[in-house]
């Protein structure tokens, strides 16, 4: 091989060499600095943003620049921008004869290409450097567009002090994105990152409106605006301090942090699903509520707005934002928080057993006092009806029914109902929550439990969509990011539907119709006028202790949740669901749209023959008799159990037997009875119930052991007696019916006679610590024998 072809080959080599070099020696990403969190509204309005973590406002690059801007930065900063390839050797030279007369640095002569080179490189200005600027320059022009350069150098020019790139100076400086900004505040911001650390506002004012004139010149002389424009544009003020951003959903923003990697989003901006009005007028409504609530110490107030259709996030107040005020937790996002759900979670039992065949939406449920191996609930009034319709008591929220109800159901069988539903917060075994599962004894989020009621919601309203099926998506949690929703409805087409669900559509219906009878808070008029407006089914909810209060609301559309509270869990005196969560959940319905109620599932109800008193299936004894559409579930329910067939004299006064009468001469009739302890209340409400007929005098109720029964204390009930001031133990009053209104007791505890009474069956007494036998007599000799316990210290 000669010299002269190892000569070329090395030439060669080291060409090749250095156009690898030049073709590498751009980074694939020219900026790695971190940049702001933002969060945007569903039309692109920013809500709230949050600073870098190096302390910089810097934020993701835009998709575009804004025309001004361009035309503004080029007249200033490179006017041959458009021709040269990255390099403009006539502003070089110039800038070096320039420099060489002064004997001092005066002019760069870099382009906005070269300056993009050095902002990402960060290196000190010395003539390497600036060869190098040069070559990657030229690099950068290959593969980038004069746009994409453009959008380079917005996004990462220093504005001064601490704010970087085009938007968050726009943000800082002005209050508005960059899109609404005057011919004279965008030359502002054009001249500043020429010398950001000697000129920004705020700092050498004269010189900085003399440069930002200068520029409305000579853009003029480029007839980029007219003379007129120009002049005027020159009288606007320049800003003053940097303003504070945006920060109408700063909870978001901060779930969005937190969540960013699993939702495999690359920016650190989003474009939400959050209607910008919307959240605007929510969080003006609940300012305004929690000034008022303030006033007794309850500090935090947060609402979600779900729109049910696309199954995405309308609005998200996770709190009232308060950053002055440390001590009120205002930075708690009580969306995510775990708390008690008070009673939120009646309306899943009712519709869970009714999807299971247990009830029917107007089955008698007893609501009578109940003590359950020492836990006794008590309804917020703290009275009794006997029984009570399962809709009313759902609609009233009665605690007795509700754990009646939860005792037939089975708390485990419920509880894996809550998992199939997506509550994320119940970590502990079903043993661990008990009865109390049903009255708030576990903690969910208001982001579960929203999810909960948008996902019946949908599937109602997916009824017709789906041919009567079930799509389990319907369930899944409602999307924060635009775009992404688009994707899910298709998904939710493309998927296989099935033929169940956790909930049929029959009980859904008739759950969401008995939340909508619920009482309304406030006066009668007001309320009325407001029903007349809307449909909606709706539900409160009080945590034990005052210390939660919810309210949660739905129609075909949207689910409104609210909760009012103390984010550190301090209770408060009136801080109950009804009385300040309610009327903000209805403030927030009017600001939307009025809907439709939803279409009524009707091949998937079935039309049966209902008892009109009990609310159970109709027997043959039951003589009113309606027609429901009820689930088809229903068919599993027993029979109604309170009708009886019983015989009386041909007077129809009295009861009798064949002992006594001859079955010729009886009358036949149906009657409604109820178990003894339910009737002693269930009467006193119910002025049509008729107590059944005595027999006939001379002829006892022989083998009926159904006319006595203990109200107070139930069989093995576990009693705590408290001391008196005088150190004395107290009494506990034990409480007894019978369904004759003239028939004796005789009372007895542990084999010994204690007392005897008539008509008013109350006996005060006060027994040892211990377990004893209670057993009743009656002057027909009829026995009831149950045992308690008496505690000599109080269960915790």
């Amino acid at each position: 091989m000669s010299k002269k072809y190892t000569a070329i080959l090395i030439s060669d080599g080291i060409c090749l060499l250095l156009l690898l070099w030049f073709w590498l020696a751009l980074p694939s990403q020219l900026f790695i600095s971190p940049t702001s969190y933002l969060v945007e509204a569903s039309n692109g309005e920013l809500l709230s943003a949050s600073i870098a973590k190096d302390g910089q406002w810097r934020f993701p690059e835009a998709n575009t620049v804004p025309q001004k801007f361009a035309q503004c930065i080029v007249a200033f900063e490179d006017k041959r921008f458009y021709q040269h390839p990255g390099v403009d050797l006539l502003a070089m030279s110039r800038a070096m004869r320039q420099n060489m007369k002064a004997k001092s640095v005066v002019s760069g002569g870099s382009t906005l290409t070269m300056q993009v080179i050095r902002l990402s490189r960060r290196e000190s200005r010395t003539v390497v450097q600036k060869l190098i600027e040069v070559l990657l320059a030229l690099r950068l022009e290959i593969t980038h567009s004069k746009q994409d350069i453009l959008k380079l150098y917005a996004s990462n020019a220093p504005f001064g002090s601490n704010v970087v790139g085009l938007e968050a100076a726009s943000w800082r400086y002005f209050g508005r994105s960059p899109e609404t900004l005057s011919w004279g505040e965008m030359a502002t911001l054009a001249v500043l990152p020429n010398s950001p650390s000697l000129v920004h506002p705020g700092k050498n004012s004269v010189k900085l409106i003399k440069k930002r004139n200068d520029l409305l010149d000579k853009i003029a002389g480029l007839k980029f605006i007219d003379q007129t424009t120009a002049n005027l544009s020159k009288l606007e003020p320049i800003p003053g301090k940097p303003q504070a951003l945006p920060q109408t959903a700063p909870h978001l923003l901060n779930r969005f942090k937190t969540e960013r990697l699993a939702l495999k989003n690359k920016s650190t901006r989003v474009t939400s699903t959050l209607n910008y009005d919307l959240q605007l007028e929510i969080n003006s409504l609940l300012k305004r509520y929690n000034n008022r609530y303030r006033a007794n110490d309850i500090n935090n107030i947060s609402a979600l707005v779900l729109d049910v259709k696309h199954g995405t996030v309308a609005s998200y107040v996770g709190n009232i934002y308060q950053p002055e005020n440390k001590e009120l937790e205002s930075h708690v996002d009580m969306i995510r928080a775990p708390r008690s759900p008070g009673s939120t979670l009646k309306p899943l039992l009712y519709a869970s057993m009714m999807n299971d065949g247990f009830i029917l939406p107007r089955t008698l449920i007893p609501d009578i006092p109940t003590q359950i191996g020492g836990y006794s609930p008590q309804n917020y009034d703290l009275g009794y009806d006997g029984a009570i319709p399962a809709d009313k008591a759902l609609s009233r929220s009665l605690n007795i029914p509700s754990v009646k109800m939860l005792q037939n159901y089975k708390y485990q069988r419920f509880y894996d109902q809550l998992k199939k539903l997506g509550f994320s917060t119940l970590n502990q075994p079903a043993d661990h929550y008990g009865l109390s599962l049903i009255l708030g004894g576990s903690e969910v989020t208001m982001w579960d439990l929203a999810k909960t009621y948008m996902g019946m919601a949908r599937t109602l309203n997916h009824f017709n969509d789906y041919k009567g099926r079930y799509n389990p998506r319907d369930y899944d949690a409602p999307g924060y990011i635009k775009g992404k929703n688009a994707a899910r409805k298709a998904y939710f087409e493309a998927y296989e539907t099935q033929v169940t669900s956790v909930l049929d559509h029959g009980s859904i219906w008739n759950t969401f119709n008995a939340m909508e009878e619920l009482m309304r808070p406030g006066e009668e008029g007001l309320w009325e006028q407001f029903s007349s407006s809307q449909r909606l089914a709706w539900k409160t909810g009080t945590s034990f202790g005052f210390r939660d209060a919810w309210a949660i609301g739905l129609n075909p559309d949207y689910v409104v949740c609210v909760w009012v509270g103390n984010a550190d869990g301090e209770g408060r005196p009136g801080l109950t669901g009804i009385d300040v969560a309610a009327p903000v959940l209805f403030d927030i319905f009017k600001l939307l749209p009025n809907a439709n109620w939803f279409t009524p599932p009707k091949t998937k109800l079935k039309k049966m023959r209902v008892c009109r008193q009990s609310g159970y299936k109709a027997g043959e004894y039951c003589k009113d008799v309606i027609e429901e559409l009820v689930s088809p579930a229903g068919e599993k329910t027993v029979l109604c159990p309170y009708h009886k067939l019983i015989h009386l004299d041909k007077t129809g006064t009295f009861r009798v037997t064949d002992a006594c009468e001859s079955p010729a001469d009886m009358l036949h009739v149906s009657w409604f009875v109820l178990p003894p302890a339910m009737e002693y209340y269930y009467k006193i409400k119910n002025s049509e119930y008729k107590l059944l007929p005595p027999f006939k005098p001379g002829y006892g109720d022989v083998g009926n052991n159904y006319v006595m029964d203990m109200i107070y204390p139930k069989d093995y009930a576990s009693i705590y007696v408290p001391v008196e001031f005088d150190g004395s133990r107290g009494k506990v009053v034990l409480n007894a019916t019978h369904r004759n209104s003239d028939a004796k007791i005789y009372w007895h505890i542990d084999g010994e006679y204690i007392a005897t009474t008539k008509n008013y069956h109350q006996l005060a007494v006060s027994p040892s610590p211990g377990k004893h036998t209670l057993t009743l007599v009656d002057n027909k000799g009829e026995r009831l024998v149950q045992t308690f316990t008496i505690l000599d210290k109080e269960k915790k």
